[in-house]
């Protein structure tokens, strides 16, 4: 595994242990979804500035995040047992 993908499953496994439904409800602000759109749109379109397709990759890169973070949340969850009563 490379550094990177270390440090990623890293914060990844950082923001599993938040609290379950506060993880659930993490998601990008209106504009940052905006400014996302934009730029997917422009890389359909192959006309991304450079500086424009690193911003895309870092929003890729924390989408993936938070999507790995909350695919362990829900293992976590499934694997906690609760007593019979």
């Amino acid at each position: 595994m490379t550094t990177i993908q270390s440090a990623y499953e890293k914060i990844a496994d950082l923001l599993a242990q938040a609290e379950p439904s506060s993880l659930e409800k993490l998601q990008a602000s209106p504009e940052m979804q905006a400014r996302f759109n934009l730029l997917a749109a422009k890389a359909a379109e192959r006309t991304l500035r450079a500086v424009e397709k690193e911003a895309l990759n870092r929003f890729v890169v924390l989408e993936r995040l938070v999507r790995l973070a909350k695919i362990r949340a829900r293992a976590q969850d499934d694997l906690i047992v609760f007593p019979p009563g």
